[in-house]
């Protein structure tokens, strides 16, 4: 997931660069929503990861 926001944030710079605002905005604003998404599953694997643990004694 966290591959296709950066794809997509390359398309977005390389559209910005050729004038192409429409697709650029479009782009960024997926690579955004994708760059949120992996963060959020992240961090509750993260937290589920932690209280999965096996306890030592």
């Amino acid at each position: 997931m966290l591959r296709l926001a950066i794809i997509f944030l390359v398309i977005s710079i390389i559209a910005a660069i050729f004038g192409f605002t429409g697709i650029s905005a479009a782009s960024a604003g997926v690579a955004r929503i994708l760059f949120f998404i992996f963060v959020a599953v992240f961090a509750v694997l993260l937290i589920l990861g932690l209280l999965a643990r096996p306890r030592s004694k």
